[in-house]
C-alpha cells in the first residue's frame, strides 16, 4: 500500500527527518571514500546529469538559491511536488529548483552548447554528483544506503582517484546530504507553527484537484517557497513549465 507523504502528520515526519540526520552523522565518512574510490567514476562531459530527462529536477540548497538570485533570478523556480496545500489553494514547497530549457531533454538553464555557464560557481548538488548519501529501498524493497546516482548509466569508471580526493568527495558529500536534510527539518518544523498560527491545515483533495486544473486547464497555483527561514510567494502557469 502506498502512503502519500503529504497525509503523515507534521510531528511524525520531524522526527522521521530528526532520525535520519542522525543516521547520516553517523555514517562513517571514510566508508563513502571508500565506495566512491571502488567506483572510480570520470566525467565524460556527456551533459546527461544536466538535463531533466535524464535526473530529473535540480533542488538547491537555500546557499545556491541566494547565488543563483545573484547570477540570474530568472533561472528559478519553486521545486515541484510540494508538500503542502492549505484550505484556501495555496501550496507549499521547501525550496527552488533550476529552471530548464524549452527543449525535449530539459536541459539546464545554464547548459549551452553542451558545457555550463557558471561552471566555476556551479551549485552543491552539481559538484558531488553523481555521489550521494542516503537511504533508500532497492527493487527487492530492502532500504539501504545509496552512494552513487546512474551507476552505470554515464561517465567512465575503474579510474585511479587519489586518497585525498576521495576523502573530500565524501566530506563534500555528507555536507551536502546533512543540510539538504536540515533544510527539510526547518522546513516542516516551520509549517507546523505557520498552520497553527494562522488556523490553516493540508487537504489532499484541494492538492488534488487545484494540481489537476493546473495540468489539464492552464489554471494558475499559488506556491509558497520556503527559502532562508520563510515564505516566498510566486504565481505559477503552466506556460511556465518548461
Amino acid at each position: 500500500m502506498v502512503i502519500l507523504v503529504s497525509l503523515i502528520p507534521i510531528p511524525l515526519r520531524i522526527t522521521a527527518a530528526s532520525q535520519e540526520i542522525d543516521e547520516l552523522v553517523a555514517y562513517p565518512q571514510e566508508d563513502l571514500a571508500s565506495v566512491i574510490k571502488e567506483v572510480g567514476f570520470s566525467c565524460t562531459l556527456c551533459g546527461k546529469c544536466c538535463t531533466r530527462a535524464f535526473n530529473g529536477h535540480v533542488f538547491l540548497l537555500d546557499k545556491d538559491a541566494a547565488a543563483v538570485k545573484e547570477i540570474d533570478p530568472n533561472a528559478l523556480e519553486p521545486a515541484p511536488f510540494p508538500e503542502f496545500c492549505d484550505q484556501n489553494g495555496v501550496f507549499y514547497v521547501s525550496g527552488y529548483a533550476l529552471k530548464a530549457q524549452e527543449d525535449d531533454l530539459g536541459t539546464c538553464y545554464f547548459l549551452k552548447n553542451g558545457r555550463c555557464k557558471v561552471y566555476d560557481r556551479r551549485f552543491s548538488i552539481c559538484r558531488i554528483y553523481p555521489y550521494m548519501l542516503h537511504r533508500e529501498p532497492d527493487e527487492h524493497g530492502k532500504v539501504d544506503w545509496r552512494q552513487v546516482s546512474g551507476l552505470g548509466e554515464h561517465g567512465e569508471y575503474e579510474k585511479e582517484i587519489p586518497d585525498d580526493e576521495t576523502a573530500a568527495i565524501a566530506a563534500e558529500t555528507k555536507e551536502y546530504e546533512e543540510a539538504y536534510l536540515r533544510q527539510e527539518l526547518a522546513f516542516l518544523r516551520f509549517m507546523k507553527d505557520h498552520f497553527a498560527k494562522n488556523n490553516l491545515r493540508h487537504v489532499q483533495k484541494i492538492y488534488d484537484d487545484r494540481l489537476r486544473a493546473f495540468h489539464k486547464k492552464g489554471t494558475a497555483l499559488t506556491v509558497e517557497v520556503f527559502c532562508d527561514g520563510k515564505l516566498e510567494e510566486h504565481r505559477m502557469k503552466r506556460d511556465d513549465l518548461a
